[in-house]
C-alpha cells in the first residue's frame, strides 16, 4: 500500500546555508512527480532534506498520517521512505545478492522479486559490486531501495550517464515498479521529457523555490514553458 507525502513551508540546506526557501507541496497516495530544474537550484537537496541529511531550520514533513521532519534517517526509512541517491553508494566488495540482503526490511522486495524486475542483476549476483556496468549499478541501487520496501521512492537523476538502451531499461523498469506496486514517486532528472514522459505531475525548483507545479503532460507540451522554466529562468 501506497501512502503520500506532504510537505509544509520547508526551509533547509547545510549548517546555516538556506538552500530551500519555503518550499510546499504535495503527492497523493501512489503519485509520481517530476522534479526538474537547472543545476544548482536544490533538487538533491529537498531529496536529502525529505531523507534527513541536511538541516532543516523550519517546515514540516508528513509521510502518510506521521509527521517525520524530526526523524532519523533509519526511522523515516522503516516508515516508508526509500532513497536512490545519484552516486548510487552500492557496497562495492559486496555481490549484487549481498548488497540486497542487507537492505532488506519488513514488507520489502526479495532478491527474487528485484532479479524478476531486472534480470541482467541474476546473471551478475555472484559479481561484487565494483565489478558492475554503471547500468547494473544503477539497476542495483534501485533494486537495494525497493527491498527496503518502500512506499515512497526518491530517485536522484538514475539515467545519469548511460546509454540510450539502459535508460530505456531503466524508464520501463519505473514505470512496473509503479504499476505493481502503486508507490509514490518523486524522481529528478535533467533529461525532462523523459521524466515528464513517466510521471503525473511536474514541479520546477529556482534558486530553492518551487515555480512550477502542475501536469507533466501538460508541460511536456509546452516547449515554450520549458524554455522558459529550465534554461532561461533565472537569468534575470
Amino acid at each position: 500500500m501506497s501512502i503520500g507525502l506532504k510537505v509544509e513551508g520547508l526551509v533547509a540546506g547545510y549548517g546555516e546555508t538556506v538552500v530551500l526557501d519555503g518550499i510546499s507541496f504535495e503527492v497523493p497516495a501512489g503519485g509520481t512527480v517530476a522534479l526538474l530544474g537547472r543545476n544548482g537550484v536544490g533538487k538533491t537537496t529537498l531529496l536529502t532534506t525529505l531523507m534527513g541529511i541536511t538541516t532543516r531550520h523550519s517546515g514540516s514533513i508528513r509521510l502518510g498520517d506521521e509527521q517525520i521532519e524530526g526523524s532519523p534517517i533509519h526511522v523515516r526509512a522503516r516508515r516508508g521512505l526509500g532513497y536512490v541517491p545519484q552516486e548510487r553508494e552500492i557496497f562495492p566488495s559486496l555481490t549484487v545478492e549481498e548488497n540486497l540482503l542487507v537492505s532488506v526490511l519488513p514488507g520489502g522486495w526479495s532478491p527474487e522479486a528485484v532479479y524478476d524486475l531486472f534480470p541482467r542483476l541474476k546473471e551478475r549476483r555472484r559479481n561484487t559490486g565494483n565489478r558492475l556496468s554503471g547500468g547494473e549499478q544503477q539497476m542495483l541501487a534501485v533494486g537495494r531501495a525497493l527491498a527496503g520496501g518502500p512506499k515512497v521512492l526518491l530517485l536522484d537523476e538514475p539515467l545519469e550517464g548511460l546509454a540510450p538502451v539502459v535508460i530505456e531499461a531503466l524508464l520501463e523498469a519505473l514505470e512496473r515498479i509503479h504499476s505493481q506496486s502503486g508507490v509514490t514517486m518523486i524522481l529528478v532528472e535533467q533529461k525532462a521529457e523523459l521524466a515528464l514522459s513517466v510521471t503525473q505531475q511536474a514541479i520546477v525548483l529556482d534558486r530553492g523555490q518551487i515555480v512550477y507545479r502542475g501536469s507533466s503532460a501538460e508541460l511536456k507540451a509546452d516547449e515554450v514553458a520549458q524554455a522558459r522554466l529550465l534554461s532561461v529562468a533565472a537569468k534575470h
